[in-house]
């Protein structure tokens, strides 16, 4: 297993991290990342085997649990009850709850209102260049959840606000300040909801709060820490990762040169999967092996955790041709942008809903809509996404 060093800080890295990912790629289908200290998986079959394989898991084994420091319990508090930190039976038993709440139906029924409030964020829009990120690509993920949830709207900056300083944990080179913020976020949020749910139990509404109360299976409801963390995983995951990809995407598309025809009714499905696949909003996502397995060669042990690169393995040349290149009319095949597996994003369909939805209707109302300033990434890795996307109308 070759050794790869490249600082995940580095400013160069997070504007262009495909070079380095390239440079992994052909390293081998197991290469240990010095700075992480962990060996990672840069191709899409390893990426693929690892995250369908269930003796590979998200829930850290409990010899390998490092003590939680005072400052970060309230987080951490929230973390013992999210799906996405948890196996089965415990796994299978919050998701098929919180699934019954999370319909399709549920979903499908939003879409006159992201149309109506794409609409009305178009409207709005200046005439002079401006930062489409908080004019319209952070608006619409945390205005849809927060109706989807049965929480006030007008609370969006409150809730983007928690939910930025919340993913600081997850970021590379986190500080005692982030840790500090996202713990004051944690106790924020926690009490909020703790109290809006009580709310929803004497007041029952038309949202998903009031069916996650309500899910039920063979008798078996979600607790109230279990309800509150899995609110919290849905505002967070799919607000952060729908902001980038709708940001990374209009981004991908200008400097494509487009939208040309690329937006038509029969073809803004697979443009919006080559946007995903091209330029994910997230970028690593970490296994523990529970058993000993090999993965193209590489022997894990049990105890073992491997970071699976989904940017990486998303612009594999053994799985497209030309993957560095933006070509919608590509034949269509997976990709990992939301993972794949037992833990595949439960939000992913509403996130394609939205940006199916958004972007045809924003470059119709905008046609000559180019790029007219800086479109950097954040300093924000592991998650890939915009610090501003300076346009003009």
């Amino acid at each position: 297993m070759q050794r790869l060093s490249q600082s995940p800080t580095d400013p160069a890295f997070v504007q262009d991290p495909y070079a380095f990912y390239d440079r992994a790629r052909a390293a081998g289908p197991v290469v240990f990342w010095e700075d992480y200290n962990l060996p990672c998986v840069f191709g899409f079959a390893a990426a693929n085997q690892i995250l369908r394989d269930r003796r590979f898991g998200r829930e850290i084994p409990e010899d390998k649990r490092p003590p939680v420091a005072p400052h970060t319990a309230p987080f951490y508090a929230i973390e013992a009850h999210s799906m996405l930190e948890l196996e089965p039976p415990r796994h299978k038993r919050l998701r098929g709850l919180v699934l019954r709440a999370f319909t399709s139906r549920r979903i499908e029924a939003l879409g006159p209102e992201i149309d109506s409030l794409v609409d009305d964020l178009i409207g709005k829009l200046p005439e002079g260049p401006f930062d489409l990120l908080p004019a319209f690509a952070e608006t619409i993920p945390v205005i849809i959840i927060a109706r989807l949830l049965g929480v006030p709207e007008e609370m969006k900056d409150q809730l983007l606000a928690w939910s930025h300083a919340m993913v600081g944990m997850y970021q590379a080179g986190r500080t005692r300040a982030m840790e500090d913020a996202a713990a004051r976020a944690s106790t924020e949020f926690t009490a909020f909801l703790r109290d809006y749910v009580e709310t929803r139990r004497q007041r029952p509404g038309d949202d998903l709060i009031t069916s996650l109360i309500g899910a039920e299976e063979a008798g078996d409801k979600l607790s109230t820490d279990e309800l509150i963390a899995t609110c919290i995983l849905l505002l967070n995951a799919g607000h952060e990762a729908t902001v980038h990809a709708i940001g990374n995407g209009v981004k991908t598309i200008l400097e494509a040169g487009g939208p040309k025809d690329w937006l038509a009714p029969d073809k803004v499905e697979a443009t919006i999967e080559e946007t995903l696949r091209f330029d994910p909003p997230l970028h690593m996502f970490t296994r523990w092996a529970y058993e000993r397995i090999e993965v193209m060669g590489h022997v894990f042990e049990p105890g073992d955790e491997v970071a699976v690169m989904l940017g990486a393995a998303n612009r594999d040349p053994s799985m497209w041709e030309n993957p560095s290149v933006f070509d919608p009319g590509r034949p269509a095949k997976p990709n990992l942008a939301f993972g794949v597996g037992l833990h595949f994003c439960v939000g992913a369909p509403l996130a394609r809903m939205e940006l199916v939805r958004a972007l045809p209707k924003l470059f119709a109302a905008c046609p000559d809509l180019r790029l007219a300033g800086p479109a950097d990434y954040a300093m924000k890795y592991h998650f890939h996404g915009l610090e501003q996307l300076i346009v003009q109308r």
